[in-house]
């Protein structure tokens, strides 16, 4: 009796990458490879641009072997990222650089100021 099911959603660790897929380990027995054709409905241009080695996806099962342990995975229209990169949004006031412009000169003072009261 198999332990992963077709269709069945599941978590992993990419374990290797290749031009030609994604190696993904599911437990401490079944491991599988997420073919190019598998990943993306479009072109995959640089498999290494889709995941990072060591980083935890969900995959979906397409078919199991059970007497080899090697699963065929699929990541294609899948939210496969289980948590998503953290992106500093940096948005530009109106102002732009002139505030930094204005409070450069102060905030050099200060630090001088500091650093002298530090010294003595």
């Amino acid at each position: 009796m198999s332990k992963y099911y077709k269709s069945e959603i599941v978590e992993g660790c990419v374990t290797g990458i290749e031009n030609y897929g994604i190696f993904v380990t599911l437990d401490e027995y079944y491991s599988g490879l997420i073919h190019i054709s598998e990943i993306s409905d479009s072109f995959v241009k640089d498999i290494n641009k889709v995941v990072d080695i060591g980083e935890t996806i969900r995959v979906k099962v397409l078919d199991t072997d059970d007497n080899t342990f090697h699963v065929k995975l699929s990541i294609k229209n899948l939210d496969y990222r289980l948590s998503k990169k953290n992106e500093l949004s940096i948005s530009e006031t109106k102002n732009g650089f002139l505030t930094l412009e204005k409070m450069l000169p102060d905030w050099i003072k200060i630090k001088q100021n500091e650093k002298k009261s530090k010294t003595l």
